[in-house]
């Protein structure tokens, strides 16, 4: 599920593609935004690519319902948020508990929650003046950015950064390696669930 260029899509389909992850096919993407270009990058990998947006719905109810019954439709084991800036709906969420996974652009708890997404965050730490950011690939949960974490990498916060150049950094150093790997440890079977705790099995 994307809503943008889907930079973190291609890095998992580039991880399909060289054999990093195995046992997976990418059933459909799904973006609430028909110009994302993250549709684009499916349509030439001959995936499935979709927009359901909730401005085609009268009420945020009616596209909850819709939504699901579309995903429901994929019998899918896994549901990956690829920088997709819809809230899930509760009874996804319940339903496919430990079956979604989300990637967040700072080292969670920090700089996540309401209102901190795309360059928000990178402002915020900016702001702050951390030294180190990274990103967070978790779980989700009810509570938004706060399921179980699966994975974190820092990254240095450099004198000078600007939003743009710490969000690029991140992107290029954490999220489109962390990404695909907890794609793969999901696919092998060897992430398990513990009250908060993310326990990775060793092969």
């Amino acid at each position: 599920m994307v809503s943008g260029g889907g930079t973190n899509l291609q890095a998992i389909l580039d991880a399909v593609d060289a054999g990093t992850i195995t046992n997976a096919e990418i059933a459909v993407v799904i973006s609430n935004n028909p110009g994302a270009y993250a549709l684009e990058r499916a349509k030439k990998h001959g995936v499935e690519a979709l927009c359901i947006s909730p401005k085609d719905y009268e009420s945020r109810e009616a596209f909850n319902e819709a939504f699901l019954a579309k995903v429901d439709e994929y019998h899918l084991d896994l549901i990956v948020l690829a920088g997709f800036l819809v809230k899930i709906p509760a009874a996804m969420i319940e339903k496919y508990e430990h079956k979604i996974i989300n990637i967040h652009p700072s080292l969670i708890p920090s700089f996540c929650g309401q209102g901190f997404y795309g360059l928000h965050v990178h402002e915020a730490a900016l702001a702050y003046g951390v030294k180190l950011s990274g990103a967070t690939v978790h779980f989700v949960s009810a509570e938004c950015d706060g399921g179980p974490i699966i994975a974190q990498r820092a990254v240095p916060v450099l004198p000078g950064d600007t939003p743009e150049t710490l969000q690029k950094r991140i992107m290029e150093q954490a999220e489109w390696k962390l990404l695909p790997e907890a794609v793969r440890l999901f696919c092998e079977g060897r992430l398990r669930v513990e009250g908060r705790t993310v326990i990775i099995e060793q092969e």
